[in-house]
Formats: structure tokens, C-alpha cells, sequence
């Protein structure tokens, strides 16, 4: 243990390794049969945590699930349709009842059933959108946080968007969805931090998953995605993943209530 003067006062500080050790923890990722969610869930799982692997169906669990345990590591499945208020309730439930506490909620999965403009957007598709994508996330933050205070703290990582910071053309909808979902973030962080609760956003760019390949399989978006983005590539989930490891770690002791940018400098440039 290292001791560094803040305040006149002598603090212990972790060290780099037990900063990001999740040994004997839990983390909950949804929507991580593939993709972001699968990146994230499998990194959770190399750096000691113990996690929960949520999508529609245990079938579509089981491949990430494998991995991680190939690997040494440990995985429970639970399927969830995160649109479904009593699928949320029991992903809850079984988790607390094996594992009896969640130290680390990502709500990663969301949905984006429509691809152009809104002026062509139907009202049940952005009432579709709305709720999965935001009003779930607050339902089931609300299901998980009390416990996380009553155990002295915890994390939660929102995956937001930079379709939620800037306007686009074709997914207008889900990058309100995403707005919002950056602004719970912020309003949790202020409700729950006196309980050791930290919350955070994580708005990635244009990732190589099957969520975005209508964004990265149109040669000319993707053309202009790459020469805007100082990086001069689009991203893969491990980069997402890392830094929604960083959030969830002690190393990101002092942040709560922030919205971290992952797209290789193309909202900057």
C-alpha cells in the first residue's frame, strides 16, 4: 500500500493491479451475447469478476458464457428481454440468489428498430425505442442500486452514444434515446453517490458490431467515418469494453455523473 499527502492528510492509495481487480465481485452486463456486450462481459471476467451474461435467450448466452469459462473464469446465464419489466425483476432475483450481491451493473443492450429519416418515424417505434432503451435502464437500476447501497457501494456503466451528442440523419431516434440515457446517468450519479454509488455514461462511435452494420457496411459512410476520426479507423467492442472496465474499476475512483467518449477523436475533429 502506497500513502500520498492530500490535504496535509497521508491517504492510501491502491496499487495498479488492485485497481482493476474484480476478484470475489459481480457484474451484470446486458446484451452481451455478442458484440459490445460480449467484448465487455469477457474482460469483466479476465480481470477476476464473476458475471452475469443477459440477452433474449439462454441459447444465445451460451457461446459467451463457454468462453469465459474455458478460460477460467465465471459465468451464469440469465436471459432477459430488457423490455420486459418482469424479465429485469428476474434477472435481479436469480442473480442475488446465486451470487447474492452485483457490484457492477453495464446496461449495454438496446434497440434501434428503424434505419432513416424521422419525419418517417411512427409513433409505437419511438414509444419502442424510448422504453427499451431508456425507460428499462432506469427500471432496472432502480432494482439494483438499493442493494449495492445497502452493501457500501457499486458501479453502474450506461452505454449512451455519440449518436446522442450529435444530430444524425438516419438513427434520429436512438440518439434520443442515447441523450437520455446520459442524462440519467447524471441524475442517478446525483441521487446515489452519497451511497458509494457511481454512474457513468459511455458514449462509443461507430463500432464494428452486428448492432451498426447498416453504418459500417455503406462503403461511403464508412470512408467518411475514417477520414474524420483522428485514429483513422472505426472501433472494435475491446475498446469499448476496456474502457467500461476503467468506469467499473477503482481506478475511476473519482468519477461519477461524466458521459466518456470512445470514438477515436471524431467528435473532435
Amino acid at each position: 500500500m502506497r500513502f500520498v499527502k492530500r490535504c496535509g492528510s497521508a491517504v492510501p492509495v491502491k496499487s495498479e493491479a488492485i485497481m482493476f481487480d474484480f476478484k470475489g465481485k459481480v457484474a451484470v452486463v446486458t446484451g452481451s451475447s455478442r458484440g459490445i456486450g460480449r467484448a465487455t462481459a469477457e474482460m469483466f471476467a479476465r480481470f477476476g469478476a464473476r458475471v452475469v451474461v443477459s440477452s433474449r435467450t439462454a441459447e444465445a448466452c451460451e457461446d459467451t458464457a463457454k468462453t469465459i469459462r474455458d478460460q477460467g473464469g465465471e459465468a451464469l446465464v440469465i436471459p432477459c428481454h430488457i423490455g420486459k419489466k418482469e424479465d429485469l425483476q428476474r434477472l435481479v432475483d436469480k442473480t442475488m440468489s446465486a451470487w447474492g450481491r452485483i457490484d457492477s451493473l453495464i446496461c449495454n443492450a438496446a434497440i434501434n428498430p428503424v434505419y432513416g429519416p424521422m419525419s418517417d418515424l411512427t409513433d409505437d417505434a419511438f414509444d419502442k425505442i424510448m422504453s427499451t432503451n431508456v425507460r428499462s435502464t432506469l427500471q432496472l437500476c432502480n432494482m439494483v442500486l438499493p442493494g449495492m447501497a445497502e452493501r457500501g457501494g457499486g458501479t453502474v456503466v450506461i452505454l449512451s452514444s455519440i449518436a446522442g451528442i450529435r444530430g444524425n440523419t438516419v438513427i434520429g431516434a436512438y440518439g434520443i434515446s442515447k441523450a437520455a440515457e446520459a442524462a440519467l446517468a447524471r441524475n442517478l450519479a446525483v441521487e446515489w453517490g452519497p451511497h458509494h454509488i457511481r454512474v457513468n455514461a459511455l458514449a462509443p462511435g461507430l463500432v464494428k458490431t452486428d448492432f451498426a452494420r447498416a453504418l459500417w457496411e455503406d462503403p461511403e459512410r464508412l470512408e467518411r467515418a475514417e477520414k474524420q476520426t483522428p485514429l483513422r479507423r472505426i472501433g472494435v467492442p475491446d475498446d469499448i469494453a476496456g474502457t467500461a472496465l476503467f468506469l467499473a474499476s477503482d481506478a475511476s475512483a473519482y468519477i461519477t455523473g461524466q458521459t466518456i467518449v470512445a470514438d477515436g477523436g471524431e467528435t473532435i475533429s
